[in-house]
């Protein structure tokens, strides 16, 4: 057996087997006051020893353990004495190498189950004699390895194993996750009762390790900012604030012509008012013209753009260019200024970073990537709700730390653009087995639409489906959200559904008010998102709803010229899953009744608000 590694730190390692929710466990175990950090699976006993880890996760993934394109691992991982939790493939991957036995089911499933727990099992202490999880197994554990016994069941599926003596755990369950009911507390058994941690990784400890690394990184250099008008870029400024005082800190605002109502004033003036030295510019006219190559061809200009990704990367170029020319007119020269950037920890989790796991895929493109020298990334270390309180801990105004997370290209994503109805071959088939989908469901009387727009990223780009009826669905908000999940499994080329509020959709339009980023189209969203800002701080929502994105997307629904409003009032903890918030329960009924009725009146141009009740996935958080 190898020798244990010191214990000079609590630390633990998070060792990714390709999970689907690494950055979840990553961020329930800093929820719960410890260090973690997300390192490759393949990982040496060897590196882990050096580094002083206290305790091991090693996640879930989707493979076999017994395959020959099984991910690689270092098996001596669990032979170094320390406490070890293995999740899922983490559990098989522990009883396959300590010499126990993995073996495929007959079919696989996913789901929220009860599990049966022994008692005795310091991992399930407090818990009593079940526990609701959410369940996956296409592979399961058949013969636990010497030394190991079975410590939780689901049926005939091993639930979970432990080797207390070795203090080695593992559960075919996710704990990270919401719908494992006792998920937190497993967690809290592992790391305060197993491997008898602290909790001692706290917000201030984690704020004065963050000044400390700025200043080590920046010596006597500069740092350059931008500031978009969002929380995590304005939480980054007065941090770096902080840590290296307003003689050094050039901070940035580029108002692109896609902030939401008031956002880039308000910002200036609550940096302003911590001493943060900001200039804002005014680039509205730059961004509206610019245009882009790709593959040796020039877009159209942005004002007149519909390709997302296109819009996406003219922003992104622009940014750099004016950032630019911003700091050759200051006299700066890029060795001796650092960019600073509010990429958060899940960010880099989705961009495969060497920082964190090499298992992790690319998810998106980011506006921000950018060539003007060293970067500097002061909240790579924190999570979205742990900026909000470093914020709050700074000094900043609870209006703009509360404020709902708003993507860098702003309203220019959030317009969905189009100068020709999206229909396909496909487009009457897909309609009739959407009504197909809706007649199974009566007692919702609904009315159903395929709308001749598209939604989604590279992943998926499909349809959007409107449902609608005559009577508002009060009772039965569940049902109708039921179908949203149903519907996108029968039909492939729908990704996105929305309930139309009002009365039903008389016809499916096949007509698009033709949408590009002009101002007329650009200030109806911009009013329109205001409202629902408004509106969610009336009724307290800004906290409980993760995000609301407000999307403007070119349907007048047989009214001549008119656009309508798409909302995505949207419930998650981790962000890679998620589900709309349900009417009636997370979003009072007179609120949606209010903000129909204002938008409707005090936005010229708009037809009709639909209420976006898909699921992620599969549909993305944003529209495009």
């Amino acid at each position: 057996m190898c020798p244990a590694a010191p214990a000079h730190s609590e630390r633990v390692a998070i060792l990714d087997a390709g999970a689907q929710y690494g950055k979840v466990i990553d961020r329930r175990l800093r929820e719960l006051k410890v260090e973690c950090e997300l390192l490759p699976l393949h990982t040496s006993a060897e590196d882990l020893r050096r580094d002083g880890y206290a305790a091991l996760v090693v996640s879930g993934g989707g493979a076999s353990v017994y395959a020959d394109d099984a991910p690689k691992y270092d098996p001596k991982i669990f032979e170094m004495g320390l406490p070890i939790l293995g999740v899922c493939y983490g559990m098989q991957l522990m009883n396959y190498s300590c010499g126990g036995t993995v073996e495929r089911g007959a079919k696989r499933e996913d789901g929220v189950f009860d599990v049966q727990v022994e008692e005795g099992s310091t991992l399930f202490e407090g818990l009593g004699s079940s526990t609701k999880v959410l369940l996956t197994h296409g592979d399961s554990v058949d013969k636990p390895a010497d030394g190991f016994r079975i410590v939780g069941r689901s049926g005939q599926i091993v639930a979970a194993i432990e080797c207390a003596e070795r203090r080695l755990y593992g559960v075919q369950f996710h704990p990270e996750v919401d719908l494992s009911v006792d998920g937190n507390a497993i967690l809290s058994n592992f790391l305060f009762k197993v491997a008898k941690l602290s909790g001692s990784y706290t917000m201030e400890s984690r704020q004065e390790a963050a000044i400390e690394e700025i200043r080590a990184t920046v010596g006597d250099k500069k740092v350059l900012v931008l500031v978009s008008g969002g929380v995590d870029s304005s939480v980054c400024a007065a941090l770096l604030h902080k840590a290296i005082g307003p003689e050094r800190l050039i901070a940035l605002h580029i108002d692109h012509g896609f902030m939401r109502h008031e956002e880039s004033s308000g910002v200036v003036k609550a940096l302003a008012a911590l001493g943060v030295p900001i200039d804002a510019l005014d680039a509205t006219k730059d961004f509206a013209e610019a245009v882009t190559e790709v593959n040796g061809k020039t877009s159209l200009p942005l004002a007149t753009e519909c390709a997302p990704e296109l819009k996406r990367k003219i922003i992104g170029d622009t940014f750099m260019r004016v950032t630019q020319a911003m700091v050759e007119k200051k006299g700066l020269k890029a060795e001796d200024v650092y960019l600073a950037q509010g990429t958060l920890r899940p960010d880099l989790i989705e961009s495969a970073s060497t920082l964190v796991s090499s298992n992790a895929n690319v998810i998106k493109t980011h506006h921000n990537d950018t060539q003007l020298g060293r970067i500097i990334e002061p909240l790579k270390d924190y999570h979205k709700d742990e900026v909000r309180e470093l914020g709050i801990e700074l000094g900043l105004p609870a209006p703009l730390v509360w404020r709902q997370p708003f993507p860098g290209p702003g309203l220019a994503i959030r317009t969905l653009c189009a100068t020709e109805p999206y229909l396909t071959e496909e487009y009457d088939r897909s309609s009739a087995a959407l009504a197909a989908e809706c007649a199974r469901h009566p007692e919702l009387r609904l009315t159903s639409a395929l709308l001749p727009v598209r939604t989604g990223d590279g992943r998926s780009y499909s349809y959007l489906a409107a449902l609608s009826s005559d009577a508002p669905p009060d009772e039965q908000w569940e049902a109708l959200f039921t179908l949203a999940q149903e519907i996108p499994c029968h039909l492939h080329d729908v990704n996105r559904i929305v309930y139309v509020l009002g009365e039903k959709i008389a016809a499916a339009p096949k007509a698009i008010t033709p949408t590009t980023l002009t101002r007329d189209a650009l200030d109806q969203l911009r009013a329109a998102d205001h409202i629902v800002t408004q509106t969610l701080t009336k009724y307290n929502l800004l906290r409980s709803l993760a995000q609301v994105p407000v999307v403007l997307f070119p349907v007048g629904f047989g009214v001549e010229g008119a656009r309508s409003i798409g909302i995505r009032a949207f419930i998650t903890r981790d962000f890679m899953t998620g589900k709309p918030a349900l009417p009636g329960r997370d979003l009072p009924l007179e609120m949606l009744v209010e903000l129909q009725r204002r938008i409707l009146a005090e936005v010229p141009g708009i037809a009709r608000i639909a209420l976006d009740i898909t699921s992620k996935p599969p549909a993305t958080t944003e529209w495009e």
